[in-house]
């Protein structure tokens, strides 16, 4: 029984971190570990990158204010 809703509470974890673009940040790590040359930016350099390429570009991302 605990496995089960571990596994449940598991599976909605990893659902909402996608749904919510929360886990781009360890996907960008991973992406930068195959390029050895890269510094790995911080978690907020990584955000304000984030945030200053979709305000160039809009169509990247939905802003409403």
């Amino acid at each position: 029984m605990r496995s089960a809703l571990r596994r449940a509470i598991s599976s909605v974890h990893w659902y909402v971190r996608e749904l919510t673009d929360e886990s781009a940040y360890d996907r960008y790590v991973a992406h930068i570990a195959d390029h050895p040359d890269t510094p790995t930016p911080s978690r907020r350099e990584f955000e304000r990158m984030r945030t200053n390429r979709q305000e160039k570009d809009p169509r990247q991302g939905f802003r409403c204010c």
